[in-house]
């Protein structure tokens, strides 16, 4: 599948993602890509691997208590937790996102926020934000720039702008420095998952007067 994926999560987000330092928004942004990119999820495994490295070379030995033998003996006796019902297949959702959502792309609670376009903000910390995005074909989404950073990755179909074209599984990363005009394929509905940790700068009047209201 990660064949097909031109775009991809920087080192810093992923030794952060290994690391355990990114707000809840973009461990999920993460975590959704990792489950669809095998490049990435190679590179964060290799991360992963070097921050144990350093941990065992720093932990130095630690006494048990006189309580740890029946303590886990007494864990053991509980017998393991009853596994969660398994959710239902979904093509464009990964597993990580379905769990946010509660099921599948049926399951989402969609809100209107102009021309088209819909949203349905996550439930996530406050450090940052994510919302699934639902742009109709061929439409735009307000031309806009950036008071933070933005990841915007694509689940279904797929969108161009001033810097490339991105399908499933591909990742924008824009900050500061960028300004653009995300337009769907015209050929199918697009669904991205997008975080930022600070409000986009809308350049015209009316997405800045709605802003407030919409949480963008």
């Amino acid at each position: 599948m990660s064949k097909s994926i031109k775009h991809h999560l920087t080192d810093d987000l992923l030794m952060a993602y290994a690391a355990g330092t990114l707000p809840e928004a973009f461990d999920l942004m993460v975590a959704t890509h990792l489950s669809l990119c095998d490049h990435c999820r190679a590179r964060a495994e290799s991360f992963d691997a070097v921050g144990g490295q350093v941990l065992d070379d720093q932990a130095g030995s630690v006494a048990m208590s006189d309580a740890s033998l029946a303590a886990t003996m007494a864990l053991i006796a509980q017998g393991a937790p009853s596994p969660k019902p398994a959710r239902p297949g979904c093509a464009v959702l990964p597993t990580p996102l379905q769990d946010y959502v509660g099921g599948t792309v049926a399951d989402i609670r969609w809100k209107s926020i102009g021309m088209g376009v819909k949203q349905a903000i996550l439930p996530t910390t406050k450090e940052a934000m994510a919302r699934l995005l639902f742009i109709p074909a061929g439409a735009a989404v307000p031309d806009h720039g950036h008071q933070g950073m933005e990841l915007t990755m694509v689940l279904q179909g797929a969108f161009s702008d001033e810097v490339d074209h991105f399908a499933r599984g591909d990742v924008e990363i824009a900050d500061e420095d960028l300004e653009h005009t995300p337009v769907a394929d015209i050929s199918e509905d697009c669904i991205c998952l997008a975080v930022t940790d600070a409000p986009l700068k809308f350049n015209k009047l009316m997405p800045r007067l709605f802003q407030p209201f919409l949480r963008i």
